[in-house]
């Protein structure tokens, strides 16, 4: 990939009459931040001279250490395909560091740099893949997001039935037109849910075009009157939505994952990764499923996974094999959703992998059949356990983990699971409607 320089950037910028600036960055919790700024404070901006006040963000610092700036990644600089009152904007991704020069411990994308280059340090590039899911409902008269579905349609519909398609499609488009590979976008299963994946790249780039896509569907979605949101179960009873990861490691340009060779094709190294995701997959879930929501779509019935194995063909297993192979071949992982941070998710799963193969973890046969379809004491037998239940049995397990502490940094680690402690009890105190239907006049 070609690297941008400041010289080209700022010819760009004036190129394309870009009047704003937006540089991006995520909290703890995966929630695009962004500093805007006007054209003449770029110069400033590419030299990391912007500062913001790191106390106010989920997860940062403290008030009495709170000055943070932002380094933007050059190579990320697009130009959004809207304009606002005539003038353009652009975006970059941004790394956080200290008024020292150091990088900031609680930055996301510096976690995932981190362990990029553990992996590079082992001869790997990891790329990835996501499928994001989401939902589009209709707004209230007074443009206040609903449940209410714009649809009926289910899994491929097309229009009329499908009546999401123009901002499904307009969303493609803008993606395209900030140099996004976009290989599918299709309805989902439910009514009003959707579905836009783009082309797997390395992993880094995979986590900033996660965090943009939510963005310009947001944004989108309001174009048309629509609310888009990636919570992973809006709707009782029917399916949720997930952000399956496909991801591969590269070694010398070739695929490390496949082998002509080997047993359906896959390498030792495959194997060990696979291995490693499954060993650490409780220990992971909290990151990958990080809110109470997140296990309303976990359960069985809804082609979400919920038991921890692995297999070619099956899936209700937690890790599946897709049919591809050469440079093609890779892993699936379908438990993550789409509120996950991205950089932390993918770190996660790297390091994870990466444990495997370090240690040579076996992943044990794989699962041929349903496993919806096996009871406990089938499940017993063939050593097939579940996922965490809800956030804090999945907390717990994180809060076990010696290489999620190390993959996470301290900083992020503890801030992570304090939050997640305060989201339960906060949760924990709320009457539900259920509660108020199922014991107001019974008792």
């Amino acid at each position: 990939m070609a690297k941008k320089t400041k010289d080209e950037i700022l010819r760009l910028a004036e190129e394309k009459d870009v009047e704003f600036i937006r540089l991006q960055f995520v909290d703890i919790l995966g929630i695009l931040k962004n500093v805007a700024i006007t054209i003449e404070q770029l110069p400033a901006a590419l030299d990391g001279k912007i500062m913001f006040d790191g106390s106010s963000i989920e997860g940062f610092t403290r008030i009495h250490e709170s000055d943070m700036y932002l380094r933007p990644d050059y190579d990320t600089f697009v130009i959004f395909p809207w304009t606002t009152n005539g003038g353009h904007t652009a975006r970059m991704m941004c790394d956080i560091y200290t008024p020292d020069g150091e990088p900031f411990a609680g930055c996301p994308r510096g976690t995932l740099k981190n362990v990029m280059a553990e992996a590079a340090e082992m001869g790997f590039e990891m790329f990835a893949g996501p499928e994001p899911e989401f939902f589009l409902f209709e707004k209230d008269k007074a443009g206040n997001p609903t449940t209410k579905t714009h649809d009926k349609g289910g899994y491929f519909d097309l229009s009329p039935v499908d009546l999401g398609g123009d901002a499904r499609r307009d969303t493609v488009l803008a993606l395209k037109d900030m140099g996004f590979e976009v290989e599918a976008a299709h309805h989902e299963v439910a009514p009003g849910q959707h579905e836009i994946d783009f082309k797997y790249t390395d992993v880094l780039r995979t986590a900033d075009n996660i965090a943009t896509f939510k963005f310009v569907t947001k944004i989108i979605a309001m174009q048309h009157n629509l609310h888009a949101t990636f919570m992973p179960k809006p709707i009782h009873a029917e399916a949720g939505s997930g952000m399956h990861v496909n991801q591969s490691l590269f070694k010398e340009g070739e695929n490390a994952f496949y082998d002509p060779q080997g047993e359906m094709g896959l390498s030792k190294i495959a194997y060990h990764y696979i291995g490693g995701l499954l060993k650490h997959a409780k220990a992971t879930t909290a990151v990958l499923n990080p809110t109470i929501n997140s296990y309303k779509r976990l359960v069985p019935g809804y082609e979400a996974p919920v038991y921890i194995s692995w297999s070619g063909q099956n899936r209700s297993a937690l890790v599946r094999v897709p049919s591809a192979r050469g440079n093609a071949t890779r892993v699936e992982l379908r438990n993550p959703d789409p509120t996950a941070n991205p950089y932390l998710a993918l770190a996660v799963m790297l390091k994870a992998g990466l444990d495997g193969i370090k240690n040579e973890i076996d992943p044990g046969e794989q699962t041929l059949d349903n496993i919806y379809d096996m009871n406990y004491q089938q499940r017993k037998k063939r050593g097939i356990v579940s996922l965490p239940n809800n956030i804090m049995e999945a907390v717990n397990y994180l809060q076990k983990s010696q290489l999620m502490r190390e993959t996470l940094g301290e900083h992020i680690f503890e801030h992570l699971i304090e939050a997640k402690k305060i989201e339960w009890s906060v949760y924990k105190k709320q009457v539900h409607k259920w509660e108020i239907d199922q014991y107001l006049t019974t008792y």
